[in-house]
This record gives C-alpha cells, structure tokens and sequence, in this order.
C-alpha cells in the first residue's frame, strides 16, 4: 500500500456506493489489506496512520 493509494481507498470507502471488490481490483490490493489500512467507513486504522506518519517523517527529513 501506497500513501496515494490508502487516499484513494480512504475516499472511496467513504461512499456508500463503492463496491470493495471493485476498488480492492483497481488498486490492486487484497481486501484483507484494504481493510488492515481503512476502515468501512473511510476512517484510517492504526495501519492507515503509521504509513502516513512515515511518509510525513520521510519528506521531513529530505528538505
């Protein structure tokens, strides 16, 4: 899972139309680790937030 692609899924569980086997497809990721980094309702879960964190020390550091 990708910081661009945990956006991606955060907003689309969001919706209540999303199909979860359509987007676990097109982001190519299990549901299993759609549902590790979001929840049903487009919240971050602990995963979620840890990838993010990262992500946001690593830009830190390089500038």
């Amino acid at each position: 899972m990708t910081p661009a692609k945990l956006r991606l899924a955060q907003a689309a569980m969001g919706k209540p139309e999303t199909k979860v086997a359509d987007l676990c497809a097109e982001l190519g990721i299990t549901r299993q680790t759609l549902y590790r980094f979001v929840g049903p309702k487009g919240e971050l879960r602990d995963d979620g937030v840890k990838l993010l964190d990262r992500r946001k020390r690593i830009m830190t550091q390089t500038m």
